[in-house]
């Protein structure tokens, strides 16, 4: 997997830090006008994988997501090979527009992660 980081010329001044935690997770820190924001990017592994792969990848995320203070502003992107279905008990925290049905094993442990640390979905703009 390629590693590499493309951000727009009058963006560049703005970065305070990047780092390639692994294959799966790495963060950009970027300065803004009052604070810093940071930004972790993730490749989840494919739904296929053993459980021990995706619990792998669960504490990697976790220790990752917990390596900057909790004061600090955070925000969650990348890959995380859900399958994002219609089931009531996740509408709190995924809305209600799917195109699938159910859900996968990877949207669970999602949705876990994502409640036990208070993330809300990013909302849309058309």
């Amino acid at each position: 997997m390629g590693r590499g980081v493309f951000v727009h010329h009058r963006t560049v001044s703005e970065i305070n830090r990047v780092e390639f935690v692994s294959d799966r997770l790495s963060y950009i820190v970027l300065r803004v006008r009052w604070c810093n924001i940071i930004v972790l990017n993730v490749q989840a592994p494919d739904e296929v994988k053993s459980d021990a792969s995706k619990n792998s990848f669960c504490e990697e995320l976790e220790q990752g997501f917990e390596h900057f203070p909790k004061n600090k502003m955070k925000a969650l992107l990348g890959d995380f090979n859900t399958k994002v279905g219609r089931e009531d008990i996740f509408k709190p925290t995924i809305g209600n527009e799917s195109a699938h049905h159910e859900s996968n094993d990877n949207c669970v442990r999602t949705v876990n992660f994502a409640t036990s640390k208070n993330l809300v979905p990013a909302p849309k703009h058309s």
